[in-house]
């Protein structure tokens, strides 16, 4: 009885902090995963030493969301966002223990092909579960004004277990090998669903629901965004397609910055976190100032990384030392410009947008964001094959640092409002 009570007294505690509640769960889900991608990537570059196979790994992450985000949209905006979260963070459940299950395969071809369709049936669910999440958010602040800060306070959290994960997953596999720590990344998820389904509360009567039927998709919802909506996911795209290839070769980067070992991986993709939190960080601070401006937003992102690609670039072409310090901080500020880019977007399609699109905004917005990151990786990855890491990085950060010049120099002062009626400077 005494258990039974002190769960009655902490229930509501939780609820009247549910916000940060939620954001905590997503967090320690989110360091799971990172530790369990952590694991899975350094068993395919240990196993094969391939870059296309580690390309290949995160293109089965983010391109599922070329597949399913109108699908994901379309059913979040049709269906409730609540609901779908929630069978969302039942599917990551399921698919990181399949994960964890593969290691009993025998290695090779059985235990790769398992890694990869845990990981490719992982992206699917992510999809979904991404997009509900961007739209559930609304319900959970009081007042309009409140869900800039709110949604960019994800990205902080997110790039917060981005830091933590690959030095626990590297650790966890250095000292007891991968299982243990992708058994960690499936039990992390039953922090979101606890919380779904006993804590959070969020308002139902304000969610906009589409109702069934033709012209309720994607293609609706790019007609009916506007015009610097339209711009903003068509640059996004673009950018992602050129800069943000490092998370599907990070295993094969981190050695050639680090060294060859579970513990560089870490090391490395923690710096690149750092970088994301610093990012994630100033655009929390600055959220309502920032969303009203896309092509400042998108543009001083995308030339801040394409600079950091080139220097990362030169510090590969040497050794040492100070080329090993050089290589991580322009790693850092990878994280950031990447970060700040993928974040700003995120926010912009759902400040911008009014509720009853926000669904199919966050599947267009994931579209552009990981089908572009999906595809760009690949293409690192052929053209490292034939050219090398450094002159690979070094010619999509020009291509990058070309990008975010011409976009401030034409759009820098391009505007967005609110509540989805976006505007061009007067």
């Amino acid at each position: 009885m005494t258990g039974l009570s002190s769960s009655v007294r902490v229930l509501p505690w939780l609820r009247q902090r549910q916000r940060g509640v939620f954001l905590t769960v997503s967090g320690l889900s989110t360091v799971g995963s990172f530790a369990g991608l952590t694991v899975k990537g350094w068993i395919l570059l240990d196993g094969t030493g391939d870059p296309l196979l580690l390309a290949l790994h995160f293109a089965a992450l983010s391109l599922p969301s070329l597949m399913v985000s109108g699908a994901a949209g379309v059913l979040t905006d049709r269906l409730g966002s609540e609901g779908v979260l929630i069978r969302a963070q039942w599917a990551l459940l399921a698919c990181a223990s399949l994960a964890a299950l593969a290691m009993g395969l025998p290695k090779g071809p059985p235990q790769v092909s398992g890694i990869l369709i845990s990981t490719l049936l992982g992206g699917v669910a992510s999809t979904f579960e991404l997009t509900a999440r961007n739209k559930y958010t609304a319900l959970l602040v009081d007042r309009p004004e409140e869900l800039s800060p709110y949604l960019a306070s994800f990205s902080i959290v997110f790039n917060v277990g981005k830091l933590l994960g690959p030095p626990l997953g590297g650790w966890l596999l250095a000292l007891t090998g991968p299982v243990l720590a992708l058994v960690i990344d499936a039990a992390t998820f039953l922090g979101p669903i606890a919380a779904l389904l006993l804590v959070l509360q969020p308002r139902r009567d304000i969610e906009t629901r589409s109702a069934p039927g033709r012209g309720v998709d994607l293609g609706a919802a790019w007609r009916e965004c506007g015009p610097t909506l339209r711009h903003v996911l068509r640059f996004t795209a673009l950018a992602c397609l050129v800069g943000f290839f490092h998370p599907g070769l990070a295993p094969l980067l981190a050695a050639a910055v680090v060294g060859p070992s579970p513990q560089a991986l870490g090391v490395f993709t923690s710096v690149i976190a750092a970088g994301s939190i610093s990012g994630g960080l100033v655009l929390q601070r600055n959220s309502h100032w920032l969303s009203e401006r896309p092509g400042l937003l998108m543009g001083a992102s995308v030339l801040i990384t394409g600079v950091a690609q080139c220097g990362l670039a030169l510090g590969l072409r040497h050794q040492g030392t100070s080329a090993q310090i050089l290589g991580l901080l322009m790693s850092f500020f990878i994280g950031a410009g990447t970060a700040t880019l993928l974040s700003g977007v995120n926010l912009m399609t759902q400040v911008g947008a009014p509720m009853i699109l926000r669904g199919r905004m966050a599947g267009l917005g994931q579209i552009a964001l990981l089908g572009g990151g999906g595809f760009s990786g690949l293409m690192a990855a052929e053209m490292t094959r034939h050219l090398g890491l450094a002159t690979t990085i070094g010619l999509l950060g020009s291509l990058g640092l070309g990008l975010g010049v011409v976009e401030l120099a034409r759009r820098g002062g391009l505007r967005l409002r609110s509540a989805g009626f976006p505007s061009e400077p007067q």
